[in-house]
């Protein structure tokens, strides 16, 4: 292996882990995904993967940056839906980012580990919507409307992430791909 090949698995490694320890906190965690899937498309270009994988990469980058974009710059503005004065639909700018996650944790030249740790990050999703379900149902006075929050489209990034994994995991196996295979 030479430091080229060395150097682009380490970006990947390192961004890998940016992105999926970003994702426990997704709002929060954009500080470390964005930069984290900057670093796995580098080391996409850096380790001479193929054009596709490449594409791809640099592709889930772009829809993170615009998704946290907007996310940041709604935010400065007061956010949308309820007393913001802007409908809960200007919320569709925000998801490329959560999408372009999702894709970046399952797509092309994904490590094993990173599909692993992917249905570990989407189940802890889906975890934190049964407590705000929870929260709900033992607390009648909370008002807001659980299939209007964000919570939904979290946990519906979790369940494709979680299908994305699987699908990438099986894909493998069915292929006859061994450990080799399995990295970046």
């Amino acid at each position: 292996m030479d430091a080229r090949d060395l150097g682009s698995r380490i970006l990947i490694t390192v961004g890998g882990i940016a992105m999926l320890a970003g994702a426990i906190d997704p709002l929060e965690g954009s500080l470390a995904i964005l930069p984290g899937s900057g670093l796995v498309a580098l080391g996409a270009i850096l380790g001479r993967r193929e054009r596709r994988v490449i594409t791809f990469r640099l592709l889930v980058l772009i829809l993170i940056a615009l998704g946290a974009g907007a996310m940041f710059g709604l935010s400065v503005i007061g956010g949308f839906g309820g007393s913001s004065g802007r409908s809960d639909w200007w919320g569709l700018l925000v998801l490329p980012y959560p999408i372009g996650w999702s894709m970046g944790i399952w797509g092309p030249g994904a490590p094993r580990w990173m599909l692993w740790s992917g249905i570990g990050v989407s189940l802890w999703q889906l975890t934190m919507l049964a407590t705000v379900v929870g929260e709900q149902v033992t607390q009648p006075a909370v008002t807001r409307p659980i299939f209007g929050s964000p919570m939904i489209v979290l946990a519906c990034i979790g369940l494709l992430t979680i299908f994305g994994c699987v699908r990438a995991l099986r894909k493998r196996t069915s292929s006859g791909s061994g450990p080799s295979s399995a990295a970046p």
